[in-house]
C-alpha cells in the first residue's frame, strides 16, 4: 500500500525556520515527482515546491521562491522542504503528494494538486509570537 507520511510541522516564532519531511512507505518514493502543497483555513490548496523523480529540476511558488529549499534523499525514501524565514501567513497545513511511477526523470514537474496521484494526511505548521 503506497503511503505518505509528513511530519515536521509545528509551532515557530515569525522568522523561523522549519523542514518538513515526507517519508514514504510501501513503494520507492525516487520513481516518484514530489509536490509540497499547503492549505490555510477557508482557502483553496496551493501548490508550494515540486522535484521531479531523480531530482533533476525543482519548481517554487513565487511568492516564496528564496525562502524554500525542497530535496530528497533516496536511502531515506524521504522528500524535504526546508523553510526559512516564516511569515504568519505561512500558516497552514502543508500536504505531500507524489505521482508516478517514472523510469526516468522528467524535465519539470508540477505545482498543481491535480497532477499528483498519492497524499499525505499533512502537518499543521502555526507561526505565531
Amino acid at each position: 500500500q503506497l503511503q505518505l507520511v509528513e511530519s515536521g510541522g509545528g509551532l515557530v516564532q515569525p522568522g523561523g525556520s522549519l523542514r518538513l519531511s515526507c517519508v514514504a512507505s510501501g513503494f520507492a518514493l525516487d520513481y516518484y515527482a514530489v509536490g509540497w502543497f499547503r492549505q490555510a483555513p477557508g482557502k483553496e490548496r496551493e501548490g508550494v515546491s515540486c522535484i521531479t523523480s531523480q531530482g533533476g529540476s525543482t519548481a517554487y511558488e513565487d511568492s516564496m521562491k528564496g525562502r524554500l529549499t525542497i530535496s530528497r534523499d533516496k536511502a531515506a525514501n524521504t522528500v524535504y522542504l526546508e523553510i526559512n524565514s516564516l511569515k504568519a501567513e505561512d500558516a497552514a497545513v502543508y500536504y505531500c503528494a507524489a505521482d508516478g511511477p517514472y523510469t526516468t526523470d522528467q524535465e519539470m514537474c508540477t505545482t498543481l494538486p491535480r497532477g499528483y496521484e498519492y497524499w499525505g494526511q499533512g502537518t499543521q505548521v502555526t507561526v505565531s509570537s
